[in-house]
């Protein structure tokens, strides 16, 4: 029986920890990481004659040294290296969720994205191009909703493609600009030729980035004079070329590689709805076609309150003349006939006269109703 390990990674509140207990089926050890009192989940299950080993990573917003749940989420990944990592994201916030995808990219870790909330995205909206952007991450995307248990066999038969997957170095990466993939260039190459933390596993790349950006625990572990001179010229000339701290324009462009990747596969249908809205906005708003578009509305408006009202008017008109009609056949002769007069010509007579023209009325409030959002298209046009 073959044997995977699985990292689970992921933001804070994305439903990592929901995820876990989906794909491990409550069969879970709770213990501490050596050393701090964070929390460290493992489960072990058997799925499709594969032993599985899932470790819960600390939830974490990227891979830097800022907190012990980031360092320990890294520092687990370069030491153990397993053979997957799932990073959970919210489906619904994807955007923000994939700042840490992008540090595990460049960490280039085998990885396949879980969106999870699936259902929650879909009630506000959003529709994903997930292939295109399964390329764009060179990440399998599978869609999961956790709480309810759905997409658990799909996420594992990705898992376990990618565990079987050959390794091959990454097509795509984070491009940060030319100046600044010159400077890490550079680092790379003294990081190479000074042997500098690879025993203890850091790609190259990725030390070379986080290095720029001053990343805490890399810098104590540095301890080359080349490395150290290297950084301090390229770090230098990022600041001198851009006016701001290298990690404040290296988040800036990571930022901007997932809006742009968002933009392209992302859909709103809200959106949807406006752009629909704007294309007819651009017709009735039309300097020239506006005015008449209004008049013609104006016309068609008037036109169906009164040639509509005319058959209601017409029938309760002569509900009310029948109506009296029958009290005056009905009427004993000779009695009372000041009564008979106050019901047929002043109760039936009186409100049947002014019933008569409700039907006109409520049009006629229709219709300036419509009037009103016509006016407002003409004025918008001038």
């Amino acid at each position: 029986m073959k044997k995977i390990e699985i990292a689970l990674a992921g933001n804070p509140n994305s439903g990592k920890s929901t995820v876990f207990n989906m794909l491990s089926g409550g069969r879970q050890h709770v213990g501490n990481y050596p050393g701090v009192t964070v929390e460290k989940k493992e489960g072990r299950f058997v799925y499709r004659d594969y032993q599985i080993l899932l470790v819960d990573l600390p939830g974490a917003y990227s891979l830097s040294a800022y907190s012990t749940e980031e360092l320990i989420a890294r520092d687990y990944i370069i030491e153990h290296k397993p053979d997957v990592v799932v990073d959970v994201i919210d489906a619904s916030n994807v955007e923000r969720n994939l700042y840490l995808t992008t540090q595990l990219m460049e960490m280039d870790v085998p990885l396949v994205l879980a969106f999870n909330m699936s259902d929650v995205a879909k009630q506000k909206g959003l529709v994903f191009d997930t292939e295109q952007l399964s390329r764009l991450l060179e990440a399998d995307i599978v869609m999961t909703v956790a709480s309810k248990e759905r997409g658990r066999d799909e996420l594992l038969d990705m898992i376990i493609a990618a565990a079987e997957k050959e390794k091959k170095p990454r097509a795509h990466r984070i491009n940060y600009g030319s100046e600044i993939e010159e400077e890490i260039g550079k680092l790379e190459k003294v990081i190479s030729e000074n042997g500098f933390v690879w025993g203890q596993g850091y790609p190259v790349r990725f030390a070379a980035v986080k290095l720029i950006e001053q990343d805490k625990e890399l810098l104590e572990k540095m301890d080359s004079d080349d490395v150290r001179k290297t950084l301090a010229a390229s770090a230098e000339r990022i600041r001198g070329i851009w006016g701001d701290e290298p990690e404040i324009i290296l988040a800036d462009k990571r930022y901007g590689f997932i809006s742009g990747a968002c933009q392209e596969t992302i859909k709103s249908t809200v959106e949807l709805r406006h752009s629909i809205s704007d294309m007819i906005d651009t017709v009735v708003t039309h300097k020239i076609l506006g005015l008449p578009i209004f008049l013609l509305l104006m016309y068609v408006t008037f036109m169906v309150t009164f040639k509509v009202a005319e058959y209601p008017m017409g029938w309760l008109e002569s509900f009310f003349g029948w109506l009296g009609l029958v009290i005056t056949q009905l009427w004993p002769a000779g009695e009372l006939l000041w009564l008979r007069s106050l019901l047929v010509e002043g109760v039936i007579g009186g409100v049947g006269g002014v019933i008569v023209f409700l039907p006109n009325r409520l049009l006629l409030f229709a219709a300036i109703a419509v009037l009103d959002a016509s006016g407002y298209m003409a004025r918008a046009a001038f």
